[in-house]
């Protein structure tokens, strides 16, 4: 899933480990992720985090999108900083799981994000198609879907 993530790629991502319900994803704070307060827009820490929650939700197979997420940042980043966002399945009921991701530079935590999933289908066995179904051109896409 992640090798197909234009998005995450396009802001220098990688992914550095995956396991059952767990990830790992890097990246490195660049200029144009700053805003005026010279410090790194939320939205890049939150993208981050949100990318190793759907390499999580995703490592075993079924095709899994967000159903919603929450972040609370702790700490500023800033440009040149190296973000390392580690993912793990807390629990998962039905189709339904919940993810906690924590972001750190270094050992310093720096956001806490937690994510509820929603499993929509098997990889190329559509369950009813249309958008974020699982099924279709368009599977896992539209608003609140996780990379993929």
């Amino acid at each position: 899933m992640f090798a197909a993530d234009r998005a995450s790629a396009g802001l220098g991502m990688r992914l550095e480990q995956v396991g059952d319900g767990t990830a790992v994803v890097s990246m490195t704070v660049l200029p144009s992720m700053v805003n005026g307060h010279r410090i790194a827009h939320g939205g890049y820490v939150f993208m981050l985090a949100d990318s190793a929650f759907a390499c999580a939700c995703n490592s075993r197979g079924e095709v899994t999108v967000a159903a919603g997420a929450d972040i609370s940042f702790v700490a500023q980043v800033r440009e040149g900083d190296v973000l390392v966002a580690t993912a793990a399945e807390r629990v998962s009921f039905g189709r339904n799981g919940i993810y906690d991701v924590t972001v750190r530079r270094g050992d310093e935590i720096v956001a806490e994000f937690r994510g509820r999933s929603r499993a929509v289908g098997r990889r190329g066995v559509p369950d009813g198609g249309g958008p974020g179904s699982g099924g279709g051109p368009d599977a896992g896409a539209g608003p609140g879907a996780a990379p993929g």
